[in-house]
């Protein structure tokens, strides 16, 4: 079974993610960037669904970046999933390496499409 890992400091957000991605995929939550980048090294996972703001000393492109600049990691999918909607944050996180950008509010049913398609 694929792995999702939810990086994201709403609780509410990691829940609707897991029900909606829990009977396709193995689900991971992560509520910050630490402890987000950690979880990806533990459980290896084929994409990383990232909040652009996260507490703490680590934010969603920081963690974007270090997945991508590592080679044991960079081909692992990430889709920016935030309330940073503007066109500029967009090109942003395009261009440190994320493969896809959903702006809050989403639908659960969008993102379970975009998986499935880039991880069929």
């Amino acid at each position: 079974m694929k792995k999702i890992l939810v990086v994201d400091d709403n609780p509410d957000i990691g829940r609707l993610l897991e029900v909606a991605l829990g009977g396709t995929y193995e689900v991971f939550v992560a509520t910050d960037g630490v402890s987000g980048q950690q979880a990806v090294s533990d459980h290896g996972p084929d994409a990383v669904l990232l909040d652009h703001m996260l507490p703490g000393r680590m934010q969603g492109l920081e963690v974007l970046q270090t997945i991508k600049t590592d080679p044991l990691q960079k081909h692992i999918l990430v889709a920016m999933i935030t309330a940073r909607g503007q066109a500029v944050d967009q090109r942003l996180g395009f261009a440190i390496g994320a493969d896809a950008y959903f702006v809050k509010p989403f639908s659960p049913k969008t993102v379970l499409t975009w998986l499935q398609e880039r991880l069929a």
